[in-house]
């Protein structure tokens, strides 16, 4: 600081008490700290030891305040989850865990990146086609079941979906996954060539369509007429359900992949996650 006013200054103390805390140290360590050079005051060989060992040794605890005084600020049950899970299977159900766990706060980070679940920050992730979780736990919560699903006003015609064959004629729907070199098997699936073959329909040649980065604007379109589109039984539930959506050909094809709740020992510590991934299992059965 250069005196001991302005490290007063500092501190919200008066000089003098300055002054004596550092005689206090200078007596400890049986060594002087500072002196002075003309009317600046500087630190001696062993007073910079001293201010870089303890300055070092301060920013650490500064560092671990600050990080539990976050921790105690935002205790948020962070849930990784592809965006078009969490709006047509994950969100509409969220208010089930709500009634049973009021006290629980949860942040559903909706993004198709594969966050790294060894931070900390992030506690579980619903995952689909991934094959290999590593070291994480994971719990398959149901297996996939592609279908050819539009709305039933499209599917009554004029003229009437009855049959595969028919696909050559409507517009098919498509989810744009180039930019996630990552999702390997979930783009596979999500070719109509790839699925037909899969339901033994090799000399059905798809027609043409509209292509969507966001999956769900893809189901949106779907279900306002716009044509076809590969969607998950499992996901799509609610819209089967309701009406919005109809499967006219009651054929499924199956790729052997699946969706997974996934966290990590260390979180499942934590009684929230393993109140969530609880619930998320029955969830996944009803």
């Amino acid at each position: 600081m250069g005196s001991y006013k302005k490290a007063a200054d500092e501190l919200s103390v008066t000089p003098a008490a300055v002054k004596q805390l550092v005689a206090k140290l200078e007596d400890a360590f049986g060594e002087p700290l500072m002196r002075f050079e003309g009317r600046e005051m500087v630190l001696t060989r062993i007073g910079a030891q001293a201010h870089y060992d303890l300055s070092s040794a301060f920013r650490q605890i500064s560092f671990a305040v600050e990080r539990i005084r976050n921790a105690c600020e935002d205790d948020r049950l962070i849930v990784s989850v592809e965006p078009s899970i969490a709006s047509a299977w994950l969100v509409p159900r969220l208010q089930h865990f709500r009634d049973q766990h009021p006290d629980i706060e949860i942040l559903v980070d909706s993004s198709l990146a594969i966050v790294d679940l060894s931070d900390d920050a992030v506690s579980v992730a619903v995952r689909f086609g991934v094959q290999d979780h590593g070291e994480h736990i994971a719990h398959r919560l149901f297996d996939e079941h592609l279908s050819a699903l539009c709305s039933p006003g499209l599917a009554a015609g004029p003229p009437p979906m009855t049959e595969i064959a028919d696909l050559q004629n409507v517009a098919l729907l498509r989810w744009d996954l180039s930019a996630y070199p990552w999702a390997v098997e979930t783009t596979k699936w999500n070719f109509w060539h790839t699925w037909l073959e899969a339901v033994g329909a090799n000399d059905v040649k798809p027609g043409g369509g509209i292509n969507y980065t966001d999956y769900n604007q893809a189901v949106q379109a779907a279900v306002s007429g716009q044509g076809f589109i590969l969607g998950s039984k499992p996901i799509l539930q609610n819209y089967i359900s309701s009406g919005l959506l109809v499967d006219p050909f009651d054929v499924s094809a199956h790729p052997g992949i699946g969706y997974d709740v996934v966290t990590t020992t260390q979180a499942l510590d934590r009684s929230k996650v393993q109140k969530f991934v609880n619930w998320i299992l029955r969830e996944a059965q009803l």
